[in-house]
């Protein structure tokens, strides 16, 4: 994992994060016109890592092709963010914030000024929609899926009272001065289990399928243990509020425009898609999206996961999500 200091960060609020670091992987290699760069934001509680397994030879994103770069986002350590950061009170950061961070990163570190394809999926296709938004002239092409420019309402209120709320609400959290972020394991497991709830579509657990043995475990308790407790249990309380707080209140555009004026302004050829079974971020509204941003597409995939199938836990969520990103590449 690499680091990039970015000093005493200004933040679109007009607060400062000082000493900011941004981390990164990168691979493949930058050629010499600087226009192969494909640039891979993570999502809520995972570092950059956990997105290498959609990097490899005759994968979509190939890195004899395209020099692919993942950042990660305040708040996601080994980023700045609550838990690796002496100042407090941590300031507010915003998804704007962690995309101009990944802009300089590019231009100052490896020159760039072009980016052949931005694409995320949850909060990553908030920071894809920032992108496309802010760097409008760089940007070639996005790939948003499941995700949004900013959260539905439903989203919204999924991010506050499963994500934030447990968390706020652990009498050891005692507002964000907790020692030890191991006292506030009862929160944690309770975004466990609510995430368990919500997250994966209600059929992942009728009786006549039951999803979650593909994934080896050989009962519900033991999936929300092995899965979700294993996910939520080991990241620090405070920085897994400030990343909510952050995706909760994402707006890449300017005050008192509509979304729909919004996403009439991208200029970026653009492919979305959606998983059947997302509560988070429904086909329907994704469809919505794509019918407003000039020239885009829309692609839905039918899939048992639901919001899950970012995790790439299936062969043909991979397969299919891999045909959406060759798709966005030769747009």
């Amino acid at each position: 994992m690499n680091t990039f200091e970015l000093g005493d960060f200004r933040l679109t609020s007009g607060d400062t994060l000082p000493g900011a670091r941004l981390a990164y992987q990168t691979f493949g290699e930058l050629n010499q016109a600087k226009d192969n760069v494909v640039v891979f934001p993570t999502f809520l509680g995972a570092p950059p890592e956990v997105l290498n397994g959609w990097i490899g030879e005759n994968r979509a994103l190939d890195p004899r092709t395209h020099f692919i770069v993942l950042p990660g986002h305040f708040g996601l350590p080994p980023s700045s963010a609550p838990s690796n950061t002496p100042a407090r009170p941590f300031p507010a950061v915003t998804v704007a914030d962690d995309v101009i961070a990944q802009q300089r990163l590019l231009e100052e570190v490896f020159g760039v000024r072009e980016i052949r394809l931005a694409l995320g999926w949850s909060i990553g296709a908030i920071q894809v929609y920032e992108w496309a938004l802010r760097f409008g002239d760089l940007v070639r092409s996005i790939a948003p899926i499941a995700g949004a420019p900013t959260p539905p309402p439903w989203t919204k209120l999924w991010l506050k009272t499963v994500v934030e709320e447990p968390i706020t609400a652990d009498p050891n959290y005692a507002d964000g001065g907790y020692a030890y972020a191991a006292s506030v394991s009862g929160g944690l497991a309770r975004v466990a289990h609510g995430s368990a709830l919500t997250a994966p579509p209600r059929t992942f657990y009728y009786d006549s399928s039951e999803v979650w043995r593909t994934l080896g475990f050989d009962s519900v308790d033991a999936f929300v243990e092995g899965f979700w407790e294993g996910f939520w249990l080991p990241q620090d309380p405070n920085d897994v509020v400030t990343q909510a707080r952050k995706a909760r209140f994402a707006w890449p555009g300017a005050r008192g425009e509509s979304l729909r004026e919004v996403l009439g302004r991208i200029k970026a050829k653009t492919t979305i898609a959606a998983f059947t079974g997302d509560a988070l971020f429904p086909p329907d509204e994704l469809r919505q999206y794509a019918e407003w941003i000039p020239g885009a597409t829309f692609r839905q995939i039918d899939s048992v996961y639901g919001h899950l199938a970012t995790f790439g836990l299936a062969e043909p969520d991979v397969k299919a999500i891999d045909d959406v990103i060759r798709h966005a590449l030769e747009s």
